[in-house]
């Protein structure tokens, strides 16, 4: 059913009748199509479904060209972004494109999947601009960080839960909380696999969000457990192009203070809910996702 999500978004961009778009579409990495994978699994495959999951791709390709663009990153996947192939311009217009033409598809599934989807982006873009606030400064709230990674990352995946349960009309409340607590804990294995996974795994340096100025998860709980004096160290390297010395010493307090356990525990608890929540409506099948979300590489 994949593969007919991805003739559905081939179909979407060809309407849009221009080579240029039709090219540089084919240059963006694919990923793991999550997103489409949670609506199929809960919806099934019928055409209105299909074209729900291409639109949620579509949305999720447009966010991440922005992002590269704020972040100024130049690999994406292992590959150049497009920003890094194209320039920012471009990137920012594909991206454009791709936002618009999923709105006015969005029309023709059903008003309340419209309202559902339309909403999260209005999150997801608020949480963007969130992020870049915060990187200006070494955030130690950790609540404002979780509201953070719930606009700019769960709520994207909330929607498409929410939004896979009307078109299957199923009980929508349950699988939205499914939904978001697998995108919370989605962004808090990202921000753990920045530290622990070797930079060719990863397709971006080590430790790279924190030299980007993003205080994630394990460093707001890493400053919470240092003294005065290491508190300072570690405010003194945020944003900063670290050498290996430096790298090895937040490496070490991460290990000695047990920070990346506590932090994968907290995404754990966040999936074991959902699975629970799921196994009480009969979606077993649904834990496998949860699963894939906490158990990956990259």
């Amino acid at each position: 059913m994949l593969s007919a999500v991805e003739r559905k978004i081939e179909q979407f961009v060809g309407e849009l009748n221009d080579k240029e778009v039709a090219s540089l579409y084919t240059r963006l990495p694919r990923g793991k199509r999550l997103r489409a994978k949670l609506i199929l699994r809960i919806a099934g495959g019928s055409l209105p479904v299909v074209k729900t999951a291409a639109i949620v791709e579509m949305i999720h390709a447009a966010s991440l060209l922005h992002d590269d663009v704020i972040d100024d990153a130049y690999i994406r996947r292992n590959k150049p972004s497009l920003n890094a192939l194209y320039g920012n311009k471009t990137a920012i217009m594909l991206g454009d494109i791709l936002y618009s033409k999923g709105f006015f598809e969005l029309n023709n599934i059903s008003t309340e999947v419209a309202k559902i989807v339309s909403n999260a982006v209005v999150q997801l873009s608020l949480g963007e601009l969130k992020d870049v606030s915060l990187s200006k400064t070494f955030n130690v709230d950790k609540e404002v960080y979780l509201e953070m990674i719930y606009q700019k990352t769960a709520s994207l995946i909330e929607a498409s839960a929410g939004a896979a349960a009307v078109l299957a009309g199923k009980p929508k409340e349950p699988f939205m909380i499914y939904g978001r607590n697998l995108g919370l804990a989605f962004q808090m294995v990202d921000d753990l696999l920045d530290i622990t996974a070797d930079s060719t795994t990863l397709g971006k340096p080590a430790l790279h969000d924190f030299v980007e100025g993003k205080t994630t998860l394990p460093y707001i709980y890493l400053y919470e457990t240092l003294d005065d004096t290491d508190r300072k160290k570690l405010r003194s390297l945020h944003k900063k192009v670290l050498d290996p010395k430096e790298q090895m010493w937040i490496m070490h307090q991460m290990e000695e203070k047990q920070i990346l356990i506590k932090c994968h525990a907290q995404a754990r608890e966040l999936i074991d809910e959902a699975v629970e929540l799921m196994n009480a409506l009969g979606e077993d099948a649904l834990s496998e996702i949860a699963m894939e979300m906490i158990d990956r590489e990259f």
